[in-house]
């Protein structure tokens, strides 16, 4: 099922309202991705603002020189005020099923394992698991013997099911990893990364049609806590139109929510419900780069007891397309607004995804 508003419509609503590998496999070290460094590096937020999508200051840090032929690392912009992009370094031990993170404070010793409660936000139809890790809940002072409690962090990890050897390397052709606590009164610390490895071949004409799963990290300001959500999503990519960077539309619908615990949340109507509202990509020029880089702005809307349209929450899509034939897209979502449900309050949702074009083999 294929939900799209017209672009006129989300244009309207909106405006009116180390290069490095950062997920090093089993196999390779550090230093062997220092060795490929040659045009690529890391580069702070300041860095990055001639490298924009469609002429804008769009891209996040991560890859100073994106080519079609090589791989792309972003991942968020450090944001004191509201703790964001402090993960800049993850990994995934596939041996024991443990994720390691690191540059936070208090999340036990930096590896998260499976969590007992929510261990996916993907069902088994998704070719990509999400999976859901936890990191410790306390930490033994070596000397006294002490227990030490620790934050509540909760990282989402998913990986594409298509492969591309790298160097000799076997590397999912894409990844992403988010990471979010609810220990904090505001958003607290935290970040996303996400990649492509290997280049891609992009079409120079036609449309293509990306379809999959979301899931998404939710935490608050004003208020402690940490929810999840999971739901669908569709990308569209028109490669013939707009002179300045061909055109980008997409939905994440059909979405449900969990509490930390795994227990449901309900949607509803009422002024103090979650509202069952679909996120459209505002649709307009100079969303895609000719690395294959995707970001734009997004947003849902809601109607009020008077039937005028709302903004319910809003934010920005960043994404890579990968693969010989432009398969698969990855990206990550983050938006805000008012919770309904306490005031004051408002949320932020940090989602991930990986869609294909068609379904893996």
């Amino acid at each position: 099922m294929k939900k799209f508003l017209s672009a006129l419509s989300v244009l309207a609503l909106l405006a009116a309202c180390g290069d490095g590998n950062p997920f090093p496999s089993d196999e390779m070290t550090n230093e062997d991705t220092d060795a490929d460094q040659d045009t690529d590096g890391d580069v702070t937020a300041e860095d990055s603002e001639d490298l924009g999508i469609g002429g804008d200051s769009g891209l996040l840090p991560g890859t100073t020189s994106p080519t079609s032929t090589a791989s792309i690392v972003r991942y968020e912009a450090k944001n004191d005020e509201n703790q964001g992009g402090f993960v800049t370094d993850v990994s995934y031990n596939s041996t024991d099923d443990t994720f390691t993170v690191d540059n936070l404070a208090f999340d036990g010793l930096n590896v998260y394992s499976r969590d007992s409660d929510v261990d996916t936000l993907s069902t088994v139809n998704n070719p990509t698991i999400y999976a859901v890790y936890e990191g410790a809940e306390t930490v033994t002072d070596p000397q006294t013997g002490s227990s030490v409690d620790q934050f509540t962090y909760r990282a989402l990890y998913g990986e594409s099911a298509n492969t591309v050897v790298i160097d000799g390397v076997e590397l999912p052709v894409s990844r992403f990893a988010i990471v979010r606590t609810g220990s904090y009164v505001n958003y607290g610390f935290g970040g996303f990364i996400y990649e492509r490895n290997g280049g891609v071949v992009l079409p120079t004409t036609g449309q293509a049609f990306y379809t999959g799963e979301y899931a998404g990290v939710r935490v608050f300001n004003n208020a402690g806590g940490l929810e999840y959500s999971s739901g669908l999503m569709d990308i569209a990519v028109d490669f013939n139109d707009f002179d300045e960077g061909d055109a980008v539309r997409g939905v994440i619908y059909d979405r449900v929510y969990f509490d930390i615990n795994g227990n449901s949340i309900p949607t509803g109507t009422s002024a103090t419900d979650i509202p069952d509202a679909d996120v459209r990509f505002e649709v307009g020029p100079g969303s895609i780069t000719e690395n294959g880089e995707i970001g734009g702005q997004l947003g849902s809307f809601t109607l009020d007891e008077d039937g005028a349209v709302e903004v319910y929450e809003s934010g920005t899509y960043y994404g890579i397309i990968g693969g010989d034939n432009a398969d698969e897209v990855v990206g990550v979502v983050v938006l805000t607004g008012d919770d309904p449900r306490a005031e004051g309050v408002q949320f932020q949702e940090t989602g991930g995804f990986i869609l294909y074009r068609e379904p893996p083999t």
